[in-house]
């Protein structure tokens, strides 16, 4: 006599919560994936790869000193503000500049 064979329960519902277990610890602890890839023909390098990959939550990637999305315009609002708060700077002084370049050229006009 033989027995049915046991069906495969269906996807995700046992695994949920081992899942959920893996990431968490994956984002506490964090991950570091480094790889190289290179390409030689007869002992010339044609090209290299490196592959680097951290996998982490951001309190740990700050713990580790890896912040570069708050200093990045397309990321961090902030960025974006001190971005155009340093251009808006920079628009200025060429322009009080300009104003004074000017402002010169009309006085030696003037003067015979």
């Amino acid at each position: 006599m033989t027995t049915p064979s046991r069906l495969p329960e269906p996807y995700g519902s046992g695994s949920g919560a081992n899942l959920a277990d893996i990431l968490e610890r994956v984002l506490d602890k964090g991950v570091v994936i480094a790889g190289d890839i290179r390409i030689n023909l007869l002992d010339i390098e044609l090209l290299t790869i490196k592959l680097r990959l951290v996998v982490a939550s951001v309190d740990k990637a700050k713990e580790m000193g890896i912040d570069w999305w708050e200093s990045d315009p397309a990321l961090s609002s902030r960025a974006r503000r001190d971005e155009l708060a340093r251009e808006n700077a920079e628009l200025r002084e060429r322009l009080a500049r300009l104003e004074e370049l000017e402002l010169e050229r009309g006085r030696k006009k003037e003067a015979p």
